[in-house]
């Protein structure tokens, strides 16, 4: 973690202190739905390769792999990472300003509640990098939970350091992710209760985002 900016230190500090805590938000219904969708996507347009941004322990990624996807993932903490290898995965360390991956290796992308994490003065960086390792024309799911437009600490973290996140409205994460590609899908659905509720302990009114970025095209 030497090197790392602060808000990413205190992530990977925070993930390796609850990796060994089960993942149950990855398998909520809403989430389980879209995998699935995006899984079905991947095949019917012959894609067989992704990675995962901010893989954690590889719950999401074990159903990649068996859905028949070659996986690959990564994430801030090296302690999720050693646990989704241990589980057989292909995961390392490492941050989405700087993914060690060449050009267009990957037919598609996803990442699913990490980019809140990304400040405002980055996000557009860490966006850019997955357009790059990803092939033109690929798919790029992404889910979020919503805000208004606020980058605040957890307040649901007892311990420091906290969660950094950056809250944003439908609209920012539209115009954000719409300056590199077509935004082709996109829907939110309402916080729940209990495993299906959101960051914050109550405190926050948000709801989730999904959507799904196509790559440029070659001209």
């Amino acid at each position: 973690m030497q090197g790392l900016p602060d808000p990413e230190r205190d992530l990977a500090l925070y993930y390796d202190r609850h990796a060994p805590v089960p993942n149950t938000r990855a398998l909520t219904p809403h989430r389980v739905e879209c995998r699935e969708w995006f899984v079905r996507l991947l095949k019917a347009e012959h894609r067989h390769s992704m990675l995962e941004l901010g893989c954690g322990t590889g719950v999401e990624g074990a159903e990649f792999v068996r859905a028949g996807l070659h996986y690959t993932g990564v994430d801030l903490s090296s302690e999720s990472v050693r646990l989704a290898r241990s589980a057989g995965l292909d995961a390392s360390v490492a941050n989405g300003r700087n993914l060690p991956f060449p050009d267009s290796v990957f037919a598609a992308a996803w990442t699913m509640s990490t980019l809140l994490h990304v400040p405002n003065s980055g996000i557009h960086d860490v966006v850019r990098e997955l357009v790059r390792v990803t092939a033109p024309g690929a798919p790029i799911a992404v889910g979020l939970w919503s805000g208004e437009d606020d980058e605040v600490l957890n307040p649901e973290d007892l311990d420091e350091p906290r969660r950094f996140f950056s809250r944003r409205s439908d609209e920012t994460v539209c115009r954000i992710f719409s300056e590199h590609g077509l935004i082709e899908h996109f829907r939110t659905w309402p916080e729940g209760v209990g495993v299906e509720s959101g960051p914050g302990a109550g405190n926050w009114v948000q709801h989730y985002q999904f959507l799904l970025l196509r790559t440029p095209s070659p001209n």
